[in-house]
């Protein structure tokens, strides 16, 4: 028996992506009424802030930790110590530390263009 021309099968999807913006759907929103997506917009950056500070942190004790040891294992160089504790230490630090503020700031900027949709 043949199908009667007027009978179609339809598809059913979800509203259009335009509409759904312009209806005021916006991440902001989500984070400001503390909706369980706004939520996992806010743990994301801070599972990502944190994810680089531990990652500063391992460097640093990596590169600091052992020290104590070597100076132990030295013998009687006394003068050693002070020229790596005052001068050899302090410029792998300090590009420690500027590569985690910029990942910082990347990390939140990467956020902020995450919540306002640019």
């Amino acid at each position: 028996m043949p199908q009667d021309p007027t009978e179609r099968r339809v598809v059913v999807t979800g509203p259009p992506r335009r509409i759904r913006r312009q209806s005021g759907y916006r991440p902001r929103t989500e984070i400001d009424e503390q909706t369980t997506l706004g939520h996992t917009y806010v743990r994301s950056l801070m599972r990502s802030q944190l994810r680089a500070a531990l990652t500063v942190f391992a460097v640093l004790v990596l590169l600091v930790g052992p020290l104590p040891l070597v100076f132990a294992t030295m013998n009687d160089s006394s003068r050693l110590e002070w020229i790596v504790l005052g001068f050899c230490v302090y410029p792998p630090l300090v590009l420690l530390a500027r590569w985690y503020v910029r990942r910082a700031d990347r990390n939140e900027k990467d956020f902020v263009r995450l919540v306002e949709d640019r």
